[in-house]
């Protein structure tokens, strides 16, 4: 399995703190974005996002970034300071 975790405004407008995926439905970052959207349309507009930034085990990744079982892939937001 594949933990997927979703932060910040992501979190609030998925309404969702993360969810589980199969490990042997995708390889890659963009696969199992892909495979969120195909199973949860309504949160297409949010995970469609560009600016949005994915970590897989806690560092930064692009989407052909290989994804595979036990890994946890985190959702979130472009970070601003000031």
């Amino acid at each position: 399995m594949i933990k997927v975790l979703f932060f910040a405004k992501l979190r609030e407008q998925l309404g969702c703190e993360g969810i589980e995926m199969d490990a042997r439905e995708v390889s890659t970052v963009a696969e199992l974005r892909r495979q969120l959207i195909e199973q949860h349309p309504r949160w297409a507009a949010s995970l469609d996002d560009r600016n949005l930034l994915v970590a897989v085990n806690q560092t930064l990744a692009k989407a052909e970034h290989p994804v595979g079982v036990d890994d946890e892939v985190a959702f979130f937001p472009p970070v601003t300071g000031g």
